[in-house]
């Protein structure tokens, strides 16, 4: 049975244009000069430089009424059949300067050069190999990893090589081939694993060393390794010296000679041809004699106008009475554009002002730190403060914070570390996790290598300054900053 009803429902739907300036909100510098091009590549009416001034506004009344009536003749000489069949190129496309002015424009350097694995090929090719052995050889080069490992087996490589390559071969057969390619430098490429990668490493330097003191380190630095690896992995260094009936001076001097192999062989080969990214600010702050001055990268968003040919365009149009239907689709042609362009240029202009307003809120909450660049100076701070501040949503200024830069005197900075927990004293004082974290550092920095300092005593140490805090929690924030277990800390 049918029923009628009436119901009361309140929505919030985001306009387009509302849509847009989320999307932009969350480019960085860099993206936002991409994006711009893209826009000025589809959007015809949307051109790159200042606005255009009417020189002749200032002009008398007569030159007025005059170009009144030359344009009213031009109005009735002009076709609108023509304009649409019209061959000529636009001036759009005829050219383009989508860099910034000669005195702002900033190189982004970067390096070219062979890949990891045509360094490696071009050793290959110094070997004297058969046919068939140096299609293996190029297919296991091509299967190493970043690190220069081999991390696949040897069996699963056989089928691969069966079914993609038609080529018939053994597990022995790829094995030799692979000791073959071990020989490569960097020392260490090859390898199936960290034990191998260092035992190469060792073997190779044995070969080439020839101090005898020398020889005997390399050969207990090999024993280690070879028949103590999961001690030497767990740092168990009495074991090791129990198990090859050594003193600790021995041992040490064995350790330091593993300590300078390499364990990623491949990284070193690629360190040259790897691209170098230059990090583009978002906001410049420079510390003018204690008066702090904020400001937008320049090239955070080159000037963008409508193009007044279209607008003349649409003037005419609208004068002008039309009656073909193809003639009214150029106009709904031309008015979209200028729409879009003008929707555009307004989100560029709106995500400037939210950009500033977001960040001078981060400045001054933050002051203190942004005067002296102390971590510990940190103030306890979260999205929903700076939010309540610039009166926005807290997902407005999670987008403003993401992936956004700052420069500073003190070096370029990512907004998102601004950012952190309260955490209270003995004293009830507000302090900023960032400080807690900035003095475990400090603490695990001045220790003892050899009795490297456990979770507990660290939360003894940070108790005894007066930050209240949990072991686990000590644990974690050991984590967030990379470093391991006290036992994976100790040294000999």
């Amino acid at each position: 049975m049918l029923k009628l009803s009436l119901q009361q429902k309140l929505l919030q739907k985001l306009s387009p244009q509302q849509i847009q300036l989320m999307k932009l909100l969350q480019i960085p510098t860099i993206g936002l000069e991409q994006r711009i091009k893209e826009e000025l590549e589809i959007n015809p009416a949307l051109e790159e430089g200042e606005p255009e001034t009417d020189e002749n506004s200032d002009t008398d009344e007569d030159f007025e009424t005059n170009e009144e009536k030359d344009e009213e003749k031009s109005r009735d000489d002009f076709s609108l059949d023509e304009y649409i069949d019209d061959d000529e190129i636009p001036a759009y496309k005829l050219s383009v300067n989508n860099n910034p002015e000669p005195d702002e424009r900033k190189e982004i350097p970067f390096s070219i050069g062979n890949t990891f694995q045509e360094n490696i090929s071009s050793q290959l090719g110094l070997r004297v190999l058969d046919d068939k052995s140096f299609l293996i050889a190029e297919y296991l080069i091509g299967n190493l990893d970043e690190d220069g490992y081999l991390r696949r087996e040897l069996s699963a490589i056989v089928d691969d090589l069966a079914f993609s390559q038609n080529l018939i071969a053994s597990e022995a057969e790829l094995l030799e081939v692979l000791m073959v390619i071990q020989e490569f430098d960097p020392a260490g490429i090859g390898a199936r694993s960290l034990q191998e990668c260092l035992l190469i490493q060792l073997r190779r330097k044995q070969r080439e060393t020839k101090h005898i003191s020398n020889v005997l380190t390399l050969e207990l630095a090999i024993k280690i390794i070879d028949k103590n690896f999961e001690e030497f992995s767990k740092k168990h260094y009495d074991k090791i010296a129990k198990n090859l009936d050594i003193n600790e001076e021995v041992l040490k001097e064995a350790m330091q000679e593993i300590l300078h192999l390499n364990p990623r062989p491949g990284n070193s080969a690629m360190d040259g041809q790897k691209s170098t990214v230059q990090v583009i600010p978002d906001f410049i702050l420079v510390n003018n004699e204690g008066n702090l001055e904020l400001s937008l990268n320049s090239r955070n968003a080159p000037n963008l106008r409508v193009s007044k040919s279209y607008n003349d365009m649409l003037e005419h149009y609208s004068k002008a009475r039309l009656k073909d239907k193809e003639k009214k689709e150029a106009v709904s042609f031309v008015k979209q554009k200028l729409d879009t362009a003008k929707w555009f240029i307004d989100a560029i202009q709106q995500r400037q002002q939210t950009l500033m307003i977001t960040m001078d809120a981060i400045l001054n909450y933050q002051r203190e730190y942004f005067m002296e660049g102390d971590e510990t100076k940190l103030r306890p701070m979260i999205l929903k403060d700076i939010a309540e501040i610039v009166g926005m949503d807290i997902s407005t200024v999670s987008r403003v914070a993401n992936s956004k830069y700052i420069q500073t005197p003190f070096g370029t900075k990512l907004l998102k570390s601004f950012f952190s927990e309260s955490l209270s004293t003995d004293s009830g004082e507000e302090v900023s996790t960032k400080e807690v974290k900035k003095i475990l550092e400090e603490c695990i920095a001045a220790e003892k290598k050899s009795k490297p300092l456990t979770d507990d005593k660290l939360t003894k140490i940070l108790k005894e300054n007066g930050y209240n805090i949990a072991r686990r929690t000590v644990a974690k924030y050991r984590e967030q900053l990379n470093i391991p277990v006290a036992r994976l800390r100790k040294e000999l």
